[in-house]
């Protein structure tokens, strides 16, 4: 079951009808981190390279350079922070476009089922943040773990198995029951969602392809929870 679901979500990516929301979803990730390069770069130059230059007009003329240097250097560390940043920016505005995933994948796979319900604008924001924080949580416990020798390799996937698991199944689950209802299902199916987060979880261990990973989470998911709804028969869609 859950290697069909990951199957189908990895067909999902690729096929010509999410390929819209895939476009979205890089477009406006590429513009909010140029825009803060930008922004966090011209108040370095604003606010800091004068207080740098402040010291130097007593030294030799060969030490201008030295704020031109460090100006260059810190640079280069914010396009390494930002690319550091880059899957958890992704998380946040790949959260916006959930619902058209899941709308799409609904009606192409499961035409005679009733359509889930969208999330509405504010709720939906309120979800992005939330999948945004997960991500961030479980990158920074398995970063601290990172330096507990045996364990952190085995941390990483724990924690974001489990996290990441929970968040997406819950997603697709209250597009057609109550968040409290969705929650039950969750923790009535919780060895089948778990495992499936190890899945997500493996995914986002891959550099580049991690950019997917809300997307590919929201299509295995859908898919997951389809499949649980029609093997339980209190719980049918």
């Amino acid at each position: 079951m859950i290697i069909e679901a990951a199957r189908l979500a990895l067909n999902n990516l690729f096929a010509p009808e999410t390929r819209k929301v895939f476009w979205k979803v890089m477009g406006l990730t590429v513009l909010v981190l140029v825009g803060l390069w930008v922004a966090v770069r011209e108040s370095f130059i604003a606010y800091v390279m004068p207080w740098i230059e402040g010291f130097l007009p007593g030294m030799p003329d060969w030490a201008g350079w030295l704020g031109f240097v460090f100006g260059v250097f810190a640079s280069i560390g914010l396009a390494l922070a930002l690319a550091l940043l880059l899957s958890s920016v992704t998380a946040i505005i790949a959260g916006l476009f959930l619902d058209d995933v899941a709308e799409v994948i609904e009606k192409q796979h499961y035409p005679d089922d009733a359509p889930g319900v969208a999330m509405p604008l504010g709720d939906a924001i309120l979800s992005s943040l939330k999948f945004f924080g997960v991500v961030v949580l479980g990158n920074i416990v398995a970063l601290i773990l990172l330096f507990v020798p045996g364990v952190n390799l085995i941390a990483f996937f724990l924690v974001n198995g489990y996290l990441l698991g929970r968040e997406f199944f819950e997603f697709a689950a209250m597009r057609f029951r109550s968040p409290q209802e969705a929650r039950l299902f969750r923790a009535k199916n919780s060895s089948a969602v778990f495992i499936g987060g190890l899945v997500i979880a493996g995914f986002l261990a891959i550099p580049i392809v991690n950019l997917l990973t809300p997307l590919f989470a929201a299509s295995m998911m859908v898919h997951l929870h389809k499949m649980l709804s029609r093997r339980d028969a209190g719980f049918r869609v």
